[in-house]
């Protein structure tokens, strides 16, 4: 423990030195600049597997890249495909949020859960959660808590258990999210490297999610009633000591810092919050499942037909209108239930709440928004320079020579994004970053872009239950010091580091055993 302690602390250091991703995309820029003329002035190329042209890199420092780069700075951003993808789909997020329906979803998975179920409960409901991004985490956490002492048993034990199933298992999920459209389309940009016609949908890896949420739910609950259970037991044991030495001595005033040493300790010092629905807010639930039923039932009526215009070619419903533009469909939806449940809770009163709920989710989008224009210079540098088309062929030509299985290759990429997100935990950055290289990478090597997107899902989650980097890991550790007054990083740290790690091996583990047997990612997503 002293040696994790230890690096976690020299990780911190380090990543506390990174700047703002919007900055480090900046300097990014900066050292491509560099870079492109030095492989330009070196003659640096490779031979396109595809059609045996040659790949030369560009230089930025040219007449014609000074020329792109002025041209391209609108046009870079305003075309950005997540740009459009994220607006839309926020649009009809924003008004479920606003409106209290996703806040009502979680309460209504959480009341009344028997004893023995409530940490898979908690665990699956976090999965579920992901729906609500970031949101999630601060709805989560604390009700994660509340589910644990409503049963009796200690809340600290609650809050690492929603804590560990929203960060760690943030890109498994049984529903389609908003960041699966932001990743998909940030996983088309990488494709058109090698085919400019590709196209990943943001439900690519939903057959993969969905097993992933069934599966890291009974991971996250076996390490929790076996270890950790043991170990929350345990911290509430030295507290009860330390608070009767303190008395013993005289230097305190003998009252409890922390749950009682029961078997797992329970803090019932303050009275139990009800997790109940108000009535008006069970009838709102009622309507908005009635109103997605209804758009869902009217958009298979509507595709049903072979001629339906949303059907693709040859009446297709893979490669269709409807998949490739499900993004729109999502927004629709949300915004429909949404609007069902808060007229019924008197959150939509009139037709004016409706524009400024949606105004007030894009106004906490805007960071985003922001990265997204240094994301979207970098990336139409990168492509441009060629750099990106080089590595990617040099690096596949250097794997097929070598042998190894591509099996260890994705190990070997999970291990190697799995350490890079303990210091970039925003996971559009970090794609963004190495999506143009891993993408095409493995497309030379006949693995289909869903197959790295999952992948990267892997390798992005787990580790953010770790990560002091990561704000929500302090979030967390305040909810656990209300519980546990002494608690530190090190306490939250010893709770969180076993789940992690179980679920990055059983994660890969199921992966690897897709990968093997040949199954689809997600509707129309190859595995090969």
């Amino acid at each position: 423990m002293a040696f994790t302690l230890r690096a976690l602390a020299l990780i911190e250091r380090v990543g506390n030195r990174l700047p703002h991703p919007f900055w480090l995309f900046v300097m990014l820029s900066g050292v491509l600049l560099v870079l492109s003329w030095g492989l330009h002035a070196l003659g640096v190329s490779a031979e396109s597997p595809t059609d045996g042209a040659t790949v030369a890199v560009r230089s930025l420092i040219s007449d014609a890249g000074v020329t792109m780069m002025l041209d391209g700075l609108i046009d870079n951003y305003a075309t950005f495909p997540p740009l459009g993808v994220v607006l839309v789909v926020m649009l009809g997020v924003s008004v479920a949020d606003r409106a209290g329906l996703l806040t009502a979803m979680l309460r209504a998975a959480l009341a009344k859960v028997p004893l023995r179920a409530v940490t898979f409960m908690i665990a699956f409901t976090g999965m579920v959660a992901h729906i609500a991004s970031d949101a999630a985490f601060v709805v989560m956490i604390p009700l994660g808590a509340i589910a644990y002492r409503s049963v009796g048993r200690n809340p600290v034990l609650g809050a690492v258990v929603a804590f560990v199933a929203v960060s760690g298992g943030h890109a498994a999920s049984p529903l389609v999210t908003p960041s699966d459209a932001t990743l998909a389309a940030l996983t088309t940009a990488a494709a058109h490297t090698i085919d400019p016609a590709y196209t990943v949908t943001p439900v690519a890896n939903y057959f993969f999610s969905l097993a992933s949420a069934v599966v890291l739910s009974l991971v996250i609950t076996l390490i929790a009633e076996t270890l950790l259970k043991r170990r929350v037991a345990m911290m509430a044991a030295d507290d009860a000591a330390e608070a009767k030495a303190e008395s013993d001595a005289g230097t305190g005033t003998g009252t409890r810092t922390g749950p009682d040493a029961t078997t797992e300790g329970r803090a019932d010092t303050e009275e139990l919050p009800d997790l109940s629905l108000a009535d008006d807010e069970r009838r709102g639930l009622r309507i908005a499942a009635f109103t997605a039923l209804a758009l869902l039932a009217t958009i298979a009526a509507a595709t049903l037909p072979v001629g339906s215009p949303l059907r693709g070619e040859h009446g297709a419903v893979i490669d269709s209108p409807l998949v490739h533009n499900i993004a729109v469909f999502l927004a629709l939806l949300f915004f429909a239930t949404g609007v069902a449940y808060g007229r019924v809770v008197g959150a939509v009163r009139t037709a004016k709440d409706i524009p400024d709920m949606m105004a007030a989710g894009l106004r906490e989008l805007t960071p985003v928004l922001v990265l997204f224009f240094a994301i979207s210079q970098f990336l139409a540098y990168f492509k441009w320079t060629s750099v990106g088309e080089v590595m990617a062929i040099t690096g596949a030509e250097l794997l097929d020579s070598s042998g190894v299985p591509i099996m260890v290759v994705f190990v070997g990429v999970i291990l190697v994004v799995s350490v890079m997100n303990l210091v970039l935990t925003s996971g559009s950055a970090m794609w963004a970053l190495i999506g143009p290289v891993f993408v095409p990478m493995l497309m030379l090597l006949k693995v289909a872009p869903e197959t790295t997107w999952a992948l990267f899902r892997i390798a992005d989650s787990c580790t953010n239950a770790i990560t002091p980097m990561s704000p929500y890991f302090v979030l967390c550790l305040g909810f656990v010091r209300k519980y546990r007054p002494k608690a530190g990083i090190g306490t939250l740290m010893s709770l969180t580091l076993p789940v992690a790690v179980s679920m990055l091996v059983v994660w890969t583990l199921l992966f690897l055993a897709w990968y093997a047997v040949g199954l689809p990612f997600g509707p129309g997503a190859p595995t090969h």
